[in-house]
């Protein structure tokens, strides 16, 4: 469980569901904050490489070096995947599952504020020990809602980079699944608003 206040609040990306095929795990620590209307979330990455191919939002973030919150406001059992990459390109889709996504209109993306620490130009694969951080303010309209205060809602953490030299899949809230898995709601987690 994960109280969000208007107070930042620390959280780790560590946790390697697959380690005999997948052991790698990069440091990753996100802060996550709301201000009744709008989420703001950080990440802060320590990778081995790094990777940034896509040039615009839509594309396949997952490949690059890529940080995921995928999050169920409410219990209709749709959910939203908001995956983004170092470079601040933005997939964001809802759906009950990996098979019926649905991406937002545009006016969500444009809604989102983006602050990414390696700016927002692809620059290929750097193999080299890399740090790097992307800040996100997403409004709480992006997900249907009015406001955060008071919501009792689910959802998980991710890093991944499917693309790179070495790929790794971590997640704050573990997923018990025998491959990778991230569009798995029953493994969420509780996030509570105050």
């Amino acid at each position: 469980m994960l109280e969000i206040t208007r107070e930042a609040r620390s959280g780790r990306i560590g946790c390697i569901n697959w380690p005999e095929a997948f052991p790698s795990c990069p440091d990753v620590q996100f802060e996550i904050y709301h201000t009744g209307d709008m989420l703001h979330l950080t990440y802060r990455v320590r990778e081995d490489a790094v990777r940034a191919v896509c040039a615009a939002d839509r594309e396949r973030v997952w490949e690059d070096s890529c940080v995921e919150f995928f999050f169920a406001p409410r219990a209709d059992g749709y959910y939203y995947n908001l995956e983004c990459t170092c470079t601040g390109k933005v997939l964001l889709c809802r759906g009950t599952g990996r098979g019926d996504r649905e991406s937002l209109p545009q006016a969500a993306y444009d809604g989102i504020v983006r602050r990414c620490s390696l700016g927002s130009a692809p620059f290929g694969l750097r193999q080299e020990p890399t740090a790097w951080e992307v800040a996100l303010d997403i409004p709480a309209a992006t997900f249907g809602l009015e406001r955060f205060d008071g919501l009792q809602a689910r959802g998980n953490f991710y890093k991944c980079g499917d693309g790179l030299p070495v790929p790794h899949f971590v997640s704050w809230a573990p997923i018990d699944t025998p491959k990778p898995d991230f569009h798995r709601p029953e493994f969420f987690d509780t996030l509570i608003f105050v």
